[in-house]
Parts: structure tokens; C-alpha cells; sequence
């Protein structure tokens, strides 16, 4: 890891450590557009196209009733999904609205209620390894918002089946549909609709940046479709003082390393945390990882930076905006006032980021590449509209009505007036 100190570096050099390596969207929406072209043109054969093109598989079928599917699945994989699905659906279940009722005047009554978004697309990544945890973390509270249609997509195996762990957690959720198909394909096949994918309305989920392109186009096109939000690599930022364990913070930071080539790890730390047994640590620990090359490549092209305080360690952090954010200080309640721009934050010494990944309770799809400046993590919310309603009596109307009429003849909208005018008059006889 590159290593400053914070107090030798300048604002612009701030900036720069600040900024996620840049990513080629133009390149990336050129080889996007024809898949999104051809799933337009050829539905279900185009999605097939391309599932066989880049994993060498065509399912048969292509979508099929989660439901209806046999699983064998050993009891303790069972009992560790149960325990997070436990988890993750009481954090999300105090996440519900309730309904909102103010009578802002004598007469006038304001309301908002909530109502799920009936057609969701749910994306869970494949590639190397099945992650039933993402599908909890998207089906749980697509569940609990009441979506009348849940739609996964998730790319199949060598075989051209789905993984048991996946299946069970798409029955306990009651998904709808499961599209054995990945990629910008499988995007577009739900952004869309085709003989066998129902058109979805929104689409939430990581994946790759051919999956976040196709994401990004089609939100931007006639399907009129909605999205989490954009994504880049995974990231963690830990901010550790005397009293961190450095093996813990070691653990830590090689969790995201793993992830992939450009993930992003940043450690700040003062000058009393041991930062020789960490590095020591980073590579004993690297060294037992079976993707000990994926973590080492994206190890390299971290940073780390000398504090002064942890006050200067909270000033960069919130202008980095990180994925997950550990907290591996003494007392770390005592920062939280501190903390403006993060995805998930993790407090404490016995706080591993891994925990939130799967199991305590908070939701893993979070945004990267610095959109935690402006966007929330996964969450009920993410699943549900909120709907304004108001009603008026004739003395509310009788209070509120000339206000109405005087913006109204600001504005120089008399039709707006006159909706105003002839209940009055009414009321008036």
C-alpha cells in the first residue's frame, strides 16, 4: 500500500486520493447496446444468444417457477441461511412506513401512504461463486414491501441449473420468476419483457460493469424502467487508532481486497497504531487466501494515511464517501455525529464488515465509487412509493381557497383559479 501522511498532502493531492479509477463507459455502452439490441428484437432467443456466447450454457428453460423446484440442500446451510434470513428480515421489518395523517389547516387533511412497486427485477451475480447473501439482501425486503412480482436473474451453472441455496432462499422470499440468465442480458430481458420474463419496473442488484452499463442505458431509454443506483468496485475505508487490533484491521481490509483487482481499500490510522504488525499481518494473512493474487493486486493499488486525529481521519472520509466504513477506534459511539457520507458503517473492534455482508442484519447493496455523497444503501424504501392524498371540507376550502386564487393569478394560471373560484361561488349561493 502507498502510505502519506495527511498534514504533507495538498488539497488537490486530496482530491486525487479521492478519486475511483476512472471506468470507460463509452467503450462499455458500445458493446452493451447490441445485447440490449438484439434481446429487443429476439426476447427470449437473444437472451439465450448471449447466456450461451459467455457462459457456455443454454437453460432449458429459460425462466422457471422457483416454487415448483425440488431442493436438497445439508441442514447447516440451511440453519445458516435461516439465522441471517431471521436477521435481515427483523432490521428491514422496522424499516416499514406507517401511514402519515396532518390537518395543516381547519378543514384541510394531508396524507401519505405507502404502496409497493408491483414488478421488481432482482440481479444476483454468478461468475465464480453463487451469492445466496445478495439475494437476501434484495428479496427480503422486496418481500416486505409487498412487490406483486419478483423476478431473479442470476446466471446458471456449467449445467444449466441453479444452486439450491439460491432456490430456497427464492422460495422463502416468494420470487415469482427466476431467469437462469446473467449479464447486460439479463438486464435488458427484464428491463423489457419477453415471452417467458415479465417486464419489471424496477431493477436493483451489484454486478458487473456491463451489468451497471445495461442498467444505466435502459433506465434511460422506453422501457422506463427505475434502478438502484450506479455502482462501481467494492471499497472499504478503516479508520483505526492505538487500541486497534492491526491483524483485525489486517482482516478487514484484505475482506474487500478479495473482492477483485480494483477494489478499493484505504486504511487512515494515528501515529500510535502498529503499523508494522499490520502490514506483517497483510501479507501472512494474503498468503493463506485462495485469491491471494486478486488481493494482493488490489493491495497495491490502495493507500494508507497518518492522521493527526481522528478528526482529520473523518474530514477525508467524508469527502471519499466509501462502500463500508470500519470504525476500529476506542469508544466509536462517540463518532457517529461525525459521520456524513458512507454506505455502511461498521463500530467497534468486534465489528467485522464480513458480519454486515451476511448475517447481522443490514443490508450489503450499497453504493460504490463515491455516490454515498447522495444515495442510500438497499431498504425497504428502495421497494415501496410513497402516495399523497389530501381532502378538503367545504369550510377548509372557505380558509385555504383565496390563497390558492392569489398564487394562482401570480402565476397567470386562470384555469387553476377558476377550480378554486366556482367551488366558492358554489359554497357561496
Amino acid at each position: 500500500m502507498r502510505q502519506y501522511t495527511y498534514s504533507n498532502l495538498t488539497e488537490e493531492q486530496i482530491q486525487k486520493l479521492c478519486q475511483r479509477p476512472k471506468m470507460d463507459f463509452n467503450s462499455i455502452f458500445e458493446q452493451v447496446e447490441p445485447i440490449i439490441q438484439r434481446v429487443t428484437e429476439e426476447g427470449d432467443d437473444g437472451i439465450n444468444h448471449f447466456t450461451t456466447k459467455f457462459d457456455g450454457v443454454t437453460p432449458d428453460p429459460l425462466v422457471i417457477s422457483p416454487e415448483n423446484q425440488q431442493i436438497n440442500l445439508d441442514n447447516k446451510i440451511k440453519e445458516a441461511i435461516d439465522t441471517a434470513f431471521d436477521n435481515i428480515y427483523k432490521f428491514h421489518k422496522a424499516q416499514l412506513p406507517s401511514t402519515l395523517e396532518v390537518e395543516t389547516m381547519s378543514g384541510v387533511e394531508c396524507k401519505r401512504v405507502t404502496r409497493p412497486i408491483q414488478r421488481v427485477g432482482l440481479y444476483v451475480p454468478g461468475g465464480t461463486a453463487i451469492l445466496p447473501s445478495t439475494l437476501m439482501m434484495l428479496g427480503i425486503p422486496a418481500m416486505l414491501a409487498g412487490c406483486s412480482t419478483i423476478a431473479i436473474a442470476t446466471p446458471p451453472q456449467k449445467d444449466g441449473s441453479i444452486a439450491d441455496e439460491i432456490l430456497y432462499i427464492a422460495q422463502k422470499v416468494g420470487a415469482t420468476h427466476l431467469l437462469k440468465a446473467g449479464g447486460a442480458q439479463a438486464v435488458a430481458g427484464m428491463a423489457l419483457g419477453t415471452e417467458s420474463v415479465p417486464k419489471v419496473d424496477k431493477i436493483l442488484g451489484p454486478g458487473n460493469q456491463y451489468v451497471t452499463a445495461a442498467k444505466m442505458m435502459l433506465q434511460n431509454s422506453e422501457a422506463q424502467i427505475a434502478i438502484d443506483m450506479p455502482a462501481g468496485p467494492s471499497e472499504v475505508l478503516v479508520i483505526a487508532d492505538g487500541s486497534a487490533n492491526p491483524e483485525f484491521v489486517a482482516a478487514d481490509l484484505l475482506s474487500q481486497a478479495e473482492h477483485g483487482k480494483d477494489s478499493q481499500v484505504v486504511l487512515l490510522a494515528t501515529a500510535n497504531f502498529d503499523w508494522n504488525t499490520c502490514k506483517q499481518a497483510i501479507a501472512k494473512q494474503m498468503d493463506d487466501l485462495p485469491r491471494k493474487e486478486v488481493a494482493q493486486k488490489a493491495i497495491e493499488q490502495s493507500f494508507s494515511i497518518t492522521v493527526e486525529n481522528i478528526e482529520q481521519a473523518f474530514t477525508f472520509s467524508n469527502q471519499y464517501a466509501p462502500e463500508h466504513l470500519i470504525i476500529q477506534c476506542k469508544n466509536p459511539q462517540q463518532f457517529e455525529e461525525k459521520i456524513i457520507n458512507a454506505g455502511s458503517v461498521f463500530l467497534g473492534h468486534w465489528t467485522p464488515e464480513s458480519a454486515g455482508d451476511y448475517a447481522s442484519g443490514t443490508n450489503h447493496t450499497l453504493p460504490t465509487y463515491g455516490y454515498a455523497r447522495m444515495f442510500s444503501g438497499v431498504s425497504v424504501d428502495s421497494f415501496i412509493k410513497q402516495i399523497t392524498m389530501q381532502k378538503i371540507t367545504e369550510d377548509g376550502l372557505q380558509a385555504l381557497g383565496p390563497t390558492v386564487e392569489k398564487l394562482a393569478e401570480i402565476e397567470g394560471l386562470q384555469a387553476h383559479k377558476n377550480a378554486v373560484s366556482i367551488r366558492l361561488a358554489d359554497i357561496n349561493k
